[in-house]
């Protein structure tokens, strides 16, 4: 008789703390918040930026800390989540609740400081994770294209921080960052379909691991590729992209399209999560040259 041994980790206060905020997941937002400062701004401020990043950083951490109060007792059922610091009993409820609302606190009064358009953003992007995407998860595969809404704000939030406008250029990085969160999020719940499914939550288009889902992440994934190179076309206002950057920025894409094909092809979790994988490396690829294009033309 074989028994499966569950390696045992060991917890901290602090690795709590760190699971409870998504602190991976809130750091990669920062980045994406930091690049959208950088490509608005004329004259780099460094504590604006440290505002931002700590501002940036509260905010996501208070949506997740939300998001796994409320889904505690379904986190339970699904082996990705069952180990998190509420479900497995290492963190009351109200613990949780006290640092979701802290942060809460702490993060819009700091984009406040900024200016009002970066804290009401915030404000937005928080209420649509934790009120709308969250409850919705459950109930329709729609849920994905409300929370790619909270999601493609970090990118656009950097720039209106830099300027205090809303405008052609950050809509354009919020579309970019919008688009991709469908193939990002369908290979997410692709490779995790099981388990998502423990859960009662159907994250896929169809509803299923087909062609239906594969051929729509394939048609984001071409969404993405053309709203990117977008700027080079000298239509995006004071957001441009140079034909050098624009040709880097297209190859990356075609690089996602690859996998968002082999994904069609061979209908895998391996395939699956190889596109999510891409889809990661190709978001902070572009703003990287985004940033790099903006400063050496």
């Amino acid at each position: 008789m074989s028994k499966t041994a569950t390696p045992r980790v060991k917890h901290s206060l602090l690795s709590d703390f760190k699971e409870i905020t998504k602190m991976r997941l809130a750091l990669s937002v920062v980045f994406s918040s930091i690049a959208g400062y950088l490509l608005g701004v004329d004259e780099v401020s460094f504590k604006v930026l440290a505002l931002l990043a700590l501002g940036g950083y509260f905010m996501v951490g208070a949506s997740n800390a939300f998001n796994q109060i409320i889904e505690k007792d379904l986190d339970v059922l699904m082996h990705r989540t069952r180990n998190r610091p509420i479900p497995a009993g290492r963190m009351s409820v109200k613990t949780a609740f006290i640092i979701a609302s802290v942060f809460t606190v702490l993060g819009l009064s700091i984009l406040y400081s900024i200016n009002k358009q970066t804290a009401m953003f915030g404000a937005i992007s928080i209420f649509l994770y934790t009120c709308v995407y969250t409850p919705l998860k459950t109930k329709t595969p729609l849920s994905v294209f409300v929370g790619a809404i909270p999601g493609a704000i970090p990118f656009m939030l950097g720039w209106v921080a830099a300027t205090d406008t809303f405008g052609i250029e950050p809509g354009t990085l919020f579309a970019l960052q919008f688009f991709w969160q469908f193939p990002h999020f369908w290979a997410i719940g692709w490779f995790l379909y099981t388990d998502y499914k423990r859960g009662g939550f159907f994250m896929l288009p169809t509803g299923k691991q087909d062609k239906g889902t594969a051929v729509q992440t394939i048609m984001y994934t071409i969404w993405t590729i053309l709203i990117s190179i977008v700027p080079v076309f000298g239509i995006t206002g004071e957001l441009k992209l140079s034909i050098i950057a624009a040709v880097i920025v297209f190859a990356f894409g075609l690089f996602m399209l690859f996998y968002a094909i082999q994904l069609f092809k061979k209908m895998t979790e391996k395939a699956a999560k190889q596109l999510m994988l891409a889809s990661v490396l190709y978001i902070t690829l572009i703003q990287i040259v985004y940033v790099i294009d903006k400063f050496i033309r």
